[in-house]
């Protein structure tokens, strides 16, 4: 199958761990993968940078970045400075949420996957190993493949793309290993909320604990380089 037969997939693609991996599960799966990053006034650049990273080693067919400014609204240490990233685990839903992020995020990728003509959307969201966000449980995934299907020309028409979240019901530990075996370079990715403009992680954040952990569980050398 060449290039051009191949059916298009947009794959959303932070330059983290779970995206990388979502990403390369796409490609195994045999789409030509369009990855979508998006500039929403994230805390560092580093994560971007490395979003533009893993494209390149992994060979999308294209990387679009879209800016947009979530740091308007605030409410999150991720978007705004003036809030701590907490470097203690925290109970119920932290800080570190940004309100309506992947509500947003896969509006984008409906926009960008209706204009491409492609079929399948990736995300990598997790609900097992993950911060207690809202927005990465299989019923916000199910209630968006709704929407999608409501929201959408190619919906109206007959489906609209199919929202696939592979990670979801997966460990850390799992996803580290999967992604190992179809390639990734994990020492690509940034997925610290507080990394350095080198993109060296901090090492006590909530994701920076979790990656460390399913290095550790996965049996895999942990490549995250801290400062």
């Amino acid at each position: 199958m060449t290039a051009t037969d191949q059916p298009r997939a947009v794959v959303l693609l932070s330059g983290g761990l779970d995206s990388a991996t979502a990403l390369a599960i796409a490609r195994d799966r045999g789409f030509a993968c369009h990855a979508l990053s998006v500039d929403y006034g994230q805390r560092h650049r580093a994560e971007l940078d490395a979003s533009r990273r893993v494209a390149d080693a992994l060979g999308t067919a294209g990387h679009t970045v879209v800016p947009i400014g979530l740091g308007a609204i605030g409410g999150s240490a991720l978007t705004d400075t003036s809030i701590a990233v907490p470097e203690q685990p925290t109970e119920g839903i932290p800080v570190t949420y940004v309100p309506a992020r992947n509500t947003v995020l896969l509006a984008l990728a409906l926009g960008q996957a209706e204009v491409l003509g492609a079929a399948d959307i990736f995300i990598g969201v997790n609900a097992v190993d993950y911060s207690g966000y809202p927005d990465c449980r299989p019923a916000f995934i199910a209630k968006f493949q709704e929407l999608a299907d409501l929201a959408t020309k190619a919906g109206v028409q007959g489906q609209g793309p199919r929202i696939h979240a592979p990670l979801i019901q997966l460990t850390k530990a799992q996803i580290i290993a999967r992604g190992s075996a179809l390639g990734v370079d994990y020492a690509l990715t940034v997925s610290c909320y507080q990394a350095d403009d080198q993109g060296r992680a901090c090492g006590v954040c909530d994701s920076c604990r979790i990656r460390a952990e399913g290095f550790e569980a996965a049996g895999l050398a942990d490549p995250t380089r801290y400062r």
